[in-house]
């Protein structure tokens, strides 16, 4: 057999185009850091393979000017589930019959079968129309919104403040002209469900306390967004595992995980709520309180913390957030040596250990460090022991503080919380002595 030639950044957007519809991404070229992020993961876990969101995005785009190494285009392809890259290319470039392998038409016993040839010839033409009719979807986008705000959309709570806690949505895009429609119930994509005209409601379980914003979207533009707000007045303590639309394991130590004048979880925390720790997960420690009032763009957080390692990881991580209305707010430490894998967002900005130089966030996250992460006209900064080590600025409101929160593949220990404006007010603190 001999291959026609097809345009390789052709092939690799395909390929990454079908590991996008994969995952849920209907449109990929539409993807935000958050989902670029999300691929990264998916395409580690099933591979091993830990690929960077500017890669990533240079694939999307066919942004290289000479073909990624093979580890790479394996790594994408297995992804979106070939056996690798050469299996992909194998199914996706039209094929025929070259002229050394047509047997002598002399002779009857070798003469070749016409229907076989033409047979081959139409499945390689059928193939490569098949290919270019990708590459004009993809190019040429979906059809244009219009009548959006003739979409109605409301939400409903059925059992108040709990987790899980089911949401009754109610909507109307009959009006509406686009390609397709969705319901997704946070910034999560993979908690995206498909709606269809003529039918007016989606029941969907939130698993998570917190503020959440749920959208309504349209050709994968938002097109209306209402708040789902589950607080919980409380520290509420729970595990996820790293798979996608995992659900998570709720865990209610005793004492409310108040021990020895901190707020700490032990291991038989997580053996009793089910949860499996030879594997890693993502603890949780979150407080989200009812009365929200406070700006997310000028405030002073202190805390003291270390963490303490569930299963000797190579590299534990710490995650302080600040929960809001709008965008994220959090940084990620890790031990120095690991700092590729740290990580921030402050309002619009989000910056990965791939490509930014965490170092400075880098120290011994298993020893007790306190911590001041404060943002001031939205500019954000970071100390450590009183040593300023990070700062960054954005330009986007977050809107008001939803919530705090602790999150680490390992045990967080929390020695005391102080949240207060940037002019002194309080807003939250607790020194975890009772």
């Amino acid at each position: 057999m001999q291959a026609n030639s097809v345009d390789e950044h052709q092939l690799v957007k395909i390929c990454m185009a079908v590991l996008c519809q994969k995952e849920g991404f209907a449109h990929p070229e539409s993807l935000v850091q958050r989902d670029l992020q999300f691929l990264c993961e998916r395409i580690h876990e099933k591979t091993g393979v830990l690929l960077s969101l500017s890669t990533v995005k240079r694939l999307l785009n066919g942004q290289f000017s000479r073909l990624p190494q093979i580890a790479t285009l394996d790594a994408v392809a297995v992804s979106a589930g070939y056996k690798n890259w050469q299996s992909f290319k194998l199914n996706h470039i039209a094929t025929g019959i070259s002229t050394e392998q047509v047997p002598d038409e002399g002779s009857p016993a070798t003469k070749p079968n016409k229907f076989r040839r033409t047979g081959f010839m139409l499945l390689g033409g059928l193939t490569l129309l098949a290919i270019l009719a990708v590459v004009v979807l993809m190019n040429a986008g979906p059809r244009e919104v219009s009548n959006a705000d003739k979409a109605h959309f409301s939400a409903v709570k059925v059992t108040g403040n709990d987790v899980p806690n089911t949401v009754i949505f109610r909507y109307n895009i009959d009006s509406v002209n686009a390609d397709s429609f969705f319901i997704q119930q946070s910034w999560d994509v993979s908690r995206r469900v498909k709606i269809f005209k003529h039918s007016y409601t989606l029941t969907d379980i939130y698993y998570e306390p917190g503020y959440h914003t749920a959208k309504l979207m349209a050709n994968n533009k938002i097109i209306k967004q209402l708040p789902v707000s589950i607080p919980t007045d409380r520290w509420f303590f729970y595990a996820m595992p790293r798979v996608r639309k995992s659900i998570p394991k709720y865990l209610f130590p005793a004492n409310n995980g108040i021990r020895h004048g901190a707020m700490q979880l032990s291991p038989a925390d997580l053996i009793t709520g089910k949860v499996d720790i030879e594997k890693e997960n993502v603890i949780i420690q979150a407080y989200f309180p009812s009365k929200i009032a406070s700006s997310s763009d000028n405030f002073v957080l202190k805390f003291r913390i270390k963490v303490n390692p569930l299963n000797n990881e190579a590299c534990p991580y710490l995650m302080s957030e600040v929960f809001c209305q709008r965008y994220f707010m959090y940084f990620r430490s890790t031990l120095k040596g690991c700092t590729s894998i740290a990580a921030a967002q402050f309002g619009e900005n989000a910056l990965d250990g791939k490509t930014t130089d965490f170092s400075s966030l880098g120290f011994n996250v298993k020893d007790w460090q306190n911590v001041e992460f404060k943002v001031k006209n939205k500019k954000a900064s970071i100390s450590i022991n009183n040593v300023e080590v990070f700062t960054a600025a954005y330009h986007q409101s977050c809107g008001l503080i939803t919530g705090i929160g602790f999150i680490s593949n390992g045990l967080c220990q929390v020695d005391f919380v102080d949240l207060k404006t940037a002019d002194g007010k309080p807003i939250y603190s607790n020194d975890f002595e009772k």
